[in-house]
């Protein structure tokens, strides 16, 4: 486990290339709430979005995550605790007045980025 990423993940990437392309720009593996231990992968922080992109299998995609057939229990566990921290992350973030968006790892990057650049310039707009 210690092989995977935290961060600069190759769907990450991917995304913020798309972002960078349609003009925003954005601050990388920062804590929208500074007194609140959860890292965005990528943030909009006059905008108040905060994005994260999942994994599929650690975050239990219901199209691609296929459980583990060694040490099944355990991985059940490890994922259905890591579902709760996001539902309890978006509810905390979202209590302090921001957006969350959560994006797939296997969604397109480009369409993705189009939804975020959408919620970003509508949340800019309406916040000036």
């Amino acid at each position: 486990m210690s092989a995977n990423k935290g961060r600069d993940t190759k769907p990450e990437k991917l995304l913020r290339s798309a972002l960078h392309r349609h003009g925003l720009r954005y601050r990388v593996g920062v804590r929208p709430v500074p007194d609140l231990r959860r890292t965005a992968d990528v943030v909009f922080t006059r905008a108040r979005v905060a994005v994260f992109v999942d994994g599929c299998y650690w975050h239990g995609c219901p199209e691609h995550h296929r459980p583990a057939k060694q040490g099944a229990a355990f991985w059940q566990d490890k994922i259905a605790g890591n579902q709760a921290r996001d539902a309890e992350t978006n509810e905390a973030l979202r209590d302090a007045g921001w957006l969350v968006i959560r994006v797939w790892e296997h969604e397109d990057p480009e369409q993705a980025a189009q939804a975020v650049a959408e919620a970003v310039r509508l949340r800019q707009n309406t916040s000036a």
